[in-house]
C-alpha cells in the first residue's frame, strides 16, 4: 500500500474513530472523570470525608481549563520532542554507517 493510501486510511479511522461517538450519543454530556468519581463516591458512601484537601484551589473553571490545556501541551511537546530525538538519533546512526 502506498504511503499517501496508508495516510488516507489512517486519516479516515481517525475521523470515525472522533465522530462516532458523537453521532451514537447524541446530546449527552460527556463529563470528566473527576465528577463521575465523586458521584461513585457519594453513592457508595455518603459519609466520606477526603483525606486531604487541595493545596491551591483554582480561582475559576476556566483557569482549570487552562491549566489542564497546559499540562496537555507541554507533555505533547516533550514527547513529540521525544520521537524527534530518537529519529535524529537513527537516521545519524544509518547515515554513519553507508
Amino acid at each position: 500500500m502506498k504511503k499517501c493510501n496508508k495516510n488516507i486510511v489512517l486519516f479516515v479511522i481517525i475521523s470515525l474513530l472522533i465522530i462516532f461517538p458523537l453521532i451514537l450519543k447524541e446530546g449527552a454530556e460527556f463529563e470528566g472523570s473527576d465528577g463521575e468519581g465523586e458521584q461513585a463516591i457519594i453513592e457508595l458512601s455518603p459519609d466520606y470525608q477526603p483525606w486531604i484537601e487541595p493545596l491551591w484551589e483554582p480561582p475559576s473553571g476556566e483557569i482549570e481549563s487552562l491549566l489542564f490545556s497546559l499540562q496537555a501541551a507541554i507533555g505533547t511537546g516533550i514527547i513529540t520532542y521525544c520521537f524527534g530525538y530518537m529519529k535524529g538519533k537513527k537516521e545519524k546512526k544509518d547515515a554513519y554507517h553507508r
